[in-house]
């Protein structure tokens, strides 16, 4: 499967998200993929406090047991849960989470724990002392963001350095073939950050499966049949032409290579730079076989432009003009002090 470094961790280039694990996805199915997931050489596993309010950190308790020595364990804070009861990254808040997350896994330490989304309730300078603080007293070994803007992070990290605090190393914002906005900011400054990208949503949801079409309603069950407005997979969202074009040219590479279009798909993003490790979340079994063999394929730099051609990220001032009328390229490669 391969690996890559992400601060003091090596992880494989495919997470397993175990959000479902415990919910839809019953305990023993969950045991059942966390096996076939290690068998294939995984070692990165994310979870959250609030996936199923606790039950899916619980579900990997009596897993984690047998092999903790063997996996990199990552887990979020901050959105609404009973354990401790409410939300947000207030200090008292992070460490009692923090606590709690340790409790339910029944680990020691989490070797990556991340904010899950911005608090504007709570000072910026107190969420992060008090995830330094977790740092020293040895109960996690590296930290994260999640759903951060570009300038929120970029703010987070001139603070962490300013201060001495332990610094982010990852970010986990949403990225697939079909959702490209974060290479217009987030992912440039990641690269010139040094900060891993660790993308939810590879797949879009599941609709670069392929199981979606423009001229039927979706299918009873998909996440698009059940999707708010306000949700990323929403159907108006999703289901739009040019998204659908970039499936098809999936479905053509993967016939070329004997592949599916989920792992052509897969395949796509762990090509592109700065990317450590796509956060895969399948439901069932089958599912998940089916997603490991994405590290098989590899892609051509005339399959990768092939796929990307249909869902550029929108063009945004300044960066159209700079690029355009000025001529310079990827920002994050202008020369910097090293000093």
């Amino acid at each position: 499967m391969g690996t890559m470094t992400l601060g003091p961790l090596q992880v494989t280039r495919l997470s397993l998200g175990t959000m479902l694990m415990g919910g839809r996805t019953p305990r023993d199915e969950a045991h059942r993929m966390l096996d076939r997931y290690h068998e294939a050489g995984g070692n990165f596993l994310d979870t959250a406090d609030v996936y199923g309010d606790g039950e899916s950190e619980r579900t990997l308790a009596p897993w984690l047991a047998a092999h903790r020595d063997e996996v990199v364990v990552a887990t979020k804070v901050g959105m609404p849960v009973s354990d401790p009861p409410g939300e947000g990254l207030a200090p008292d808040r992070v460490r009692a989470a923090c606590d709690a997350s340790l409790r339910r896994m029944g680990i020691d330490v989490i070797d990556l724990y991340q904010v899950h989304a911005p608090d504007p309730g709570t000072p910026l300078e107190d969420t992060l002392e008090a995830l330094d603080g977790l740092v020293r007293a040895g109960k996690v070994r590296a930290l994260g963001a999640s759903n951060f803007p570009a300038w929120l992070l970029a703010w987070a990290v001139g603070l962490q350095e300013r201060n001495g605090w332990a610094p982010f190393v990852s970010l986990q914002p949403q990225y697939s073939l079909v959702e490209r906005s974060i290479e217009v900011e987030i992912l440039p400054f990641c690269r010139a950050a040094g900060i891993g990208v660790i993308p939810w949503g590879p797949l879009g949801a599941g609709f670069l499966t392929g199981k979606y079409s423009r001229d039927t309603e979706p299918p009873a069950g998909s996440r698009m049949a059940g999707a708010g407005d306000d949700l990323e997979e929403a159907r108006h969202r999703r289901a739009i032409e040019r998204n659908f074009r970039a499936v098809d040219e999936a479905e053509a590479i993967a016939r070329e290579k004997g592949a599916t279009i989920a792992q052509v798909a897969l395949a796509w993003l762990l090509g592109v730079e700065g990317v450590v490790a796509p956060i895969v979340g399948p439901r069932t079994f089958t599912q998940l076989e089916d997603l490991l063999g994405a590290t098989d394929v590899t892609l051509t730099e005339a399959e990768h432009t092939r796929l990307a051609a249909h869902t550029p990220p929108p063009e945004l001032y300044p960066y159209r003009m700079l690029s355009q009328q000025l001529g310079l390229g990827e920002l994050a490669q202008l020369n910097r002090s090293r000093s």
